[in-house]
């Protein structure tokens, strides 16, 4: 099987003629063109969104696997194999480009920790490089011409998506589907599929103009039939998504007030001993500063601090550890008003010299009350690898490698709880961190929820893309489960999401501030929020049915 030239009038011969190019690219200039396409492909997401540019990114990796599929018996290394390579190096400027933020992480205790940045900065990304490979092998082993190797390409990379999702716990960051998200009418689909559906329709979508050019079917093949479909289906999601933004409404619960605290404290500093009471005192501060001249912090039913706000462990064994941290909270917190915040907790047994031995430490939401009550506890159930827990420990701790936290032992993870209550205001389902990247983790039918509150700290990242990518997948949970989403960050970026992902309130990274916000109310399950991945399956099939009366056609 070789490249055919060019036979389709329809299509423009120096679309045939960069395909051909593209396609005889062999050595270090495929894997360098491969790695550039994966660089570049990252514009498409947060805080870019320039996802038209995955029309020229996908179809030209499409082109370069042409040229695999298409040499001739014999070359030096199988096919497979040298597609696996440049689904690789794909990946790895894919990933590199966007994850590159991780390494700022390693630079916080940089005495501890910068010699394993390079771990952070390009062994994280070679590493989830691998579910590229493995989709481009299995491409080029089912490789056929004209439209066949987009389905092939898609279904290959789906696959490749959904482990990247599920495996060792998954890490479903950056899925092609965020990128078409990008677009406020065309997110509203992620109701209807979630965001794994959105990512099946993003990858034929964005590949489907290799089918223009490269390895045709036939003489006089209808290879624009696909595109045309593409852009149809785009269009129609477009044009859905605009009418559904046309119907929300701006409506709030009325006697629910939000007050989000960011107060900005660089995580450098954070764990210093001696920085506790500036901390605890701007938090204070922040809770209790009247707003525009008025005394906005006595009309607000709800104050929300992020993920570990408190630089102390703040429970141990079910009672508040330091009598001044109890203290303060009981004069913070009046009747009618409830604390919401991110701290750490401690399971320890006490030992005969009546200190305590440390057995768990969780990373956990608490829900405090007047008199400071501690209400209702959440722990943290999905932890950040290598952040929060050291995985393989005992291999990788022998050659002295450990998790980016204060303490030398990592956290432990809590029970799969779904939902929190927090008195005067509906149950939420709460996400620490990054627990906001994974869908489908809000309970259905009666057990739903009225919102979605999301602590988190990403000071560790600094001023770069990565929390503006958390930002947006934040917002495709709100979208998918049709639920106001709040979102309390160190740093920022603090925001208020309504149930159709709209940012009404706002705070910008690395500022100091608070909001005041009318919680928005929820809209009805939407089909996701009902049926999950059932919805993913329909999508899968109605996909299968296109190919299969396109191919007829061709």
């Amino acid at each position: 099987m070789s490249v055919s030239e060019p036979r389709a009038g329809f299509v423009v011969p120096t679309l045939h003629a960069l395909s051909r190019r593209i396609a005889s690219l062999r050595g270090w200039r495929r894997a360098l063109f491969a790695l550039s396409l994966g660089v570049v492909s990252v514009l498409a997401f947060a805080p870019f969104h320039f996802w038209p540019l995955l029309f020229f990114t996908l179809p030209s990796f499409v082109w370069l696997l042409d040229g695999i599929a298409g040499d001739e018996p014999g070359t030096a290394k199988p096919k497979w194999r040298q597609a696996a390579l440049a689904g690789w190096w794909f990946g790895f400027g894919f990933f590199v480009g966007g994850l590159y933020w991780v390494g700022f992480a390693f630079f916080v205790e940089a005495d501890r920790f910068a010699w394993l940045a390079p771990l952070g900065v390009a062994a994280f990304p070679a590493a989830l490089a691998i579910f590229f490979a493995l989709a481009s092998a299995a491409g080029v082993v089912f490789w056929r011409p004209g439209i066949r190797r987009v389905f092939v390409l898609t279904a290959a990379m789906f696959a490749a998506e959904w482990l990247r999702g599920h495996i060792l716990t998954g890490f479903p960051w950056n899925l092609w589907g965020y990128a078409l998200a990008g677009n406020d009418a065309l997110a509203q689909s992620a109701s209807l599929f979630g965001i794994y559906g959105l990512t099946l329709i993003a990858l034929l979508v964005f590949l489907s103009p290799a089918a223009l050019a490269g390895m045709t079917a036939r003489d006089g093949a209808r290879s624009w039939v696909l595109p045309a479909i593409c852009l149809g289906l785009l269009a129609l999601g477009w044009a859905w998504g605009t009418f559904r933004l046309s119907g929300a409404t701006d409506e709030v619960h009325p006697d629910i007030r939000l007050r989000i605290v960011q107060a900005n404290v660089p995580q450098a500093e954070k764990w210093k001993p001696e920085n506790r009471q500036w901390i605890f005192d701007r938090l204070l501060s922040l809770s209790k500063k009247p707003k525009d001249g008025a005394d906005g912090a006595t009309s607000v039913t709800h104050l929300i601090w992020p993920e570990t706000a408190l630089p102390i462990l703040f429970m141990l064994n079910n009672r508040i550890l330091y009598s001044d941290a109890r203290e303060a909270f009981a004069k913070l917190i009046p009747d009618g008003q409830t604390l919401i915040m991110g701290a750490e907790r401690v399971e320890g047994t006490k030992r005969p010299d009546g200190r305590y031995h440390v057995d768990r430490v969780f990373n956990s939401l608490f829900v405090v009350g007047p008199d400071a009550r501690v209400l209702d506890i959440y722990d943290k159930t999905h932890l950040v690898p290598f952040g929060e827990y050291l995985p393989f420990e005992e291999t990788l701790g022998a050659i002295g490698i450990k998790q980016l936290t204060h303490m030398n032992s990592g956290f432990a993870s809590g029970s799969a709880r779904r939902l929190v209550a927090a008195p005067g205001a509906p149950p939420f389902s709460p996400y620490i961190c990054y627990e906001a990247i994974f869908p489908g983790r809000v309970p259905s039918g009666s057990g739903r929820p009225g919102w979605l509150l999301n602590l988190t700290n990403d000071a560790w990242f600094g001023n770069s893309t990565g929390p503006y990518q958390h930002l947006h997948q934040a917002r495709i949970r709100a979208i998918e489960e049709g639920l106001p989403l709040v979102r309390a960050a160190n740093t920022g970026i603090s925001a208020v999401i309504d149930a159709h992902g709209r940012i009404t309130a706002s705070l910008p990274l690395n500022e100091i501030g608070i909001i005041d916000q009318a919680l928005p109310v929820a809209v009805p399950p939407p089909p996701y929020a009902r049926s999950r991945e059932n919805c993913l399956m329909l999508m899968a099939f109605l996909i299968l049915l296109l190919y299969r009366l396109l191919i007829e056609v061709e």
